[in-house]
């Protein structure tokens, strides 16, 4: 087999490959011969039937079946010869396969790129550290109480945060229509879930009372009729319900699911939750810290083909979760330029530290990234069996647990200071309440 290569723009590579004629005709006799051992043609025993014959019924469909698997095997063996790493599969051209004429041909494919890492020493990283305090568990623990409030009936107008329970009829110019009428509805008021026009014509009503008010739907509203149209609602209010909270006792903790031990149990899972919150919080902010400054310091130059794969990856799970379905309606790819570059850098630099490093994952990892997935799981034993049964969710776990592993080799190199942080700074929890008053 002759190879020559050549560079073209980039990391775009040609190889030129030929492979003798005598291969192929070899291969294709040995084949045609394994075939007219077993073959029942007509007018010959099975096996019986003369090579000539054999070759006549399929010379042809064998011949090209031998020139596919060289086109592959040659190929191999000559980025192997050459030492190139493909980052796809090969444009072939100029493709020769004229009978009793050597194969040749032309592949055309990027490799990846030449990669020198910057010392790692250099990576600045933050790492927070959290302490979950005795008043951090209370505030969750009063958080969950507003997630259980008790109502009771009450004798005067409907305000904020009451729960009350309507009749409404709607009608556009003099016509109702389809989703405007119910009975014994009830909502919680300021709470957003209906629109702001017809929550300010229900609040300051009374038990008993009736009004009739207009309501405006947003120019954005999912009904193309009712989409920035004023339609008129007549409203009547059939209970009006103030709001409070339960008391903090052993009855909400069972209220949470808690059996035994009471509220100690509950606050002493909730604990547990923070700080595995925390956890799992202080790992993300440095990960994205490592990853951040490890794509900084280390630019690479990209195949085209990766990148071109990434942003249509990140096209398709958008189309995905805006319900999207036609490919002439996929957002545009300017916008997933930036962030399918990044990671398809960082993807190459991470397999990069693997390679140079010679990380393998960690099998007793993947034990324990296992009974984390499936532990929330009414079966858990079953879901594990799923997903070891499941070779491409087996993949990501793996995929997954050796990022981590490559993390903590960063860690141990990088500059890491160590800054205290609280446990709202850290995941945002009750940082919205401080905003609003």
């Amino acid at each position: 087999m002759q190879v020559s290569l050549a560079a073209a723009a980039g990391l775009e590579r040609r190889l030129e490959v030929a492979v003798p004629a005598a291969q192929i005709d070899g291969a294709v006799d040995s084949r045609l011969r394994e075939i007219g051992r077993s073959a029942r043609l007509k007018g010959f025993r099975p096996g019986k039937a003369p090579f000539a014959v054999v070759r006549t019924q399929y010379g042809a469909q064998v011949r090209d079946e031998i020139v596919g698997d060289i086109l592959q095997s040659s190929f191999a063996d000559a980025i192997n010869q050459q030492k190139l790493r493909p980052a796809a599969d090969p444009r072939i051209e100029q493709l020769s396969r004229d009978p009793g004429a050597d194969l040749k041909y032309v592949a055309v494919f990027e490799v990846l790129p030449e990669i020198a890492l910057q010392p790692i020493e250099a990576l600045k990283v933050d790492r927070p550290e959290v302490v979950i305090s005795d008043a951090d568990v209370e505030a969750m623990l009063e958080n969950m109480r507003k997630q259980r409030p008790v109502f009771a009936e009450v004798a005067r107008a409907a305000a904020d945060t009451d729960r009350v329970t309507i009749d409404f009829a709607g009608t556009l110019d003099g016509v109702a229509f389809e989703g405007g009428k119910g009975e014994d509805m009830a909502f919680v008021l300021g709470g957003g879930r209906m629109l702001q026009d017809f929550e300010s014509a229900v609040r300051g009503m009374s038990s008993g009372e009736s009004r009739v008010a207009p309501v405006l739907f947003p120019g954005d509203y999912g009904s193309k009729d009712l989409a920035g149209k004023t339609a008129s609602f007549s409203i009547t209010l059939k209970k009006v319900e103030a709001q409070s909270l339960p008391p903090l006792d052993d009855a909400m903790a069972e209220g949470f699911g808690i059996t035994e031990g009471g509220l100690d149990k509950l606050r002493s899972d909730v604990r547990a939750s923070m700080e595995r919150e925390a956890s799992e919080g202080v790992r993300n902010k440095v990960r994205a810290q490592l990853f951040d400054a490890l794509f900084a310091a280390n630019p690479v130059e990209l195949p085209r083909a990766m990148l071109e794969e990434q942003v249509q990856s990140l096209q398709l799970d958008m189309a995905r979760r805006m319900g999207v379905k036609e490919a002439s309606q996929l957002p545009p790819r300017e916008q997933f330029e930036a962030p399918a570059r990044r990671r398809v850098a960082l993807g190459l630099l991470v397999g990069e530290i693997i390679r140079n490093e010679s990380i393998k994952v960690d099998r007793s990892r993947i034990s324990s990234r296992l009974l984390e997935l499936t532990s929330a799981y009414p079966n858990p034993e079953e879901m594990r069996r799923q997903y070891l049964q499941n070779a491409d969710a087996m993949r990501q776990v793996e995929s997954a647990v050796l990022e981590d592993q490559v993390i903590d080799w960063l860690l141990t190199r990088a500059t890491v200071t160590v800054k205290p942080i609280t446990f709202g700074e850290l995941t945002g929890f009750g940082q919205a309440a401080v905003s609003n008053t």
